[in-house]
């Protein structure tokens, strides 16, 4: 099994974050298990594994939208208020009469308040962050009138507009069309150069090996995490795998149990 932690990261670089035998969870049901890593300021760092090994719940435990059962996810060089999360689904009432410059600009809140207007240099940046993404000519389009790439595309400037030293991504880039897709691994390089760290989960793991220097496996508890030539290697792949058919086939009898004991 590959460290916990890549040596080059360790010795050559700050830690941005810092995963201390953590466990996450709902209603005490651990769906990460006793995680110990360290991620380095600057990382582009993919997450992937299974479906149901605790992906998505990783990233909202980074975000702070979700509390450790036990242990701690230490941040360092910065306030957890300063990270930039898009989550796999985005609630937002498509049907809602806003403007897809209004969306970005939200991005700014945290300089303008809830209510506070935009000045001739902040419109720039939201201007900016658009045609970064491909959607200068839709500023004033409504958001019901994109599809769904377009969408993905208009909330990926509102990440960026926060300037945010840590960003998390769940799934950035499903359902979306490869124009899109390509289009959006490019902004996140950007990222990358600007020295943020990036954690973004993610099921395409050609896009991981093509675009994403280091890779965190898990499979409810960590397999491997390092170089992502590494960390996806067959025996590691197989090992995530198998143990997420065991948890399933644990949490299955369980249920069973229960039912028959009510």
């Amino acid at each position: 099994m590959i460290p916990a932690q890549p040596a080059a990261a360790a010795a050559l670089t700050e830690v941005a974050l810092e995963f201390v035998d953590l466990t996450l969870g709902y209603d005490s049901h651990p769906a990460v298990h006793h995680l110990q890593a360290r991620i380095a300021q600057g990382a582009l760092v993919a997450v992937v594994g299974p479906n149901g090994a605790g992906k998505s719940t990783l990233l909202k435990g980074v975000a702070g939208a979700l509390s450790p059962l036990a242990g701690e996810i230490r941040v360092h060089g910065c306030a957890r208020s300063d990270f930039a999360y898009l989550p796999q689904i985005v609630e937002i009432d498509r049907g809602f009469p806003i403007s897809v410059f209004d969306l970005v600009s939200f991005g700014l809140w945290r300089e303008t308040g809830s209510l506070g207007g935009v000045s001739r240099a902040q419109r720039k940046r939201i201007n900016a962050a658009l045609d970064a993404v491909g959607l200068g000519q839709f500023a004033r389009r409504t958001i019901g009138s994109l599809s769904g790439g377009q969408l993905q595309r208009a909330l990926f400037a509102r990440v960026g507009l926060r300037d945010s030293p840590v960003i998390l991504l769940d799934e950035p880039l499903t359902s979306v069309d490869a124009d899109t897709a390509r289009d959006l691994l490019g902004v996140i390089r950007q990222w990358h150069d600007e020295q943020r760290t990036v954690l973004a989960v993610l099921h395409d793991l050609e896009q991981v090996r093509q675009h994403f220097p280091e890779t965190l496996l898990l499979s409810r508890e960590l397999i491997a995490f390092g170089p992502t030539h590494e960390a996806l290697q067959p025996a590691n792949m197989l090992r995530a795998r198998q143990l997420n058919e065991a948890f399933d086939e644990h949490a299955h009898a369980c249920h069973r149990r229960t039912s028959e004991a009510a």
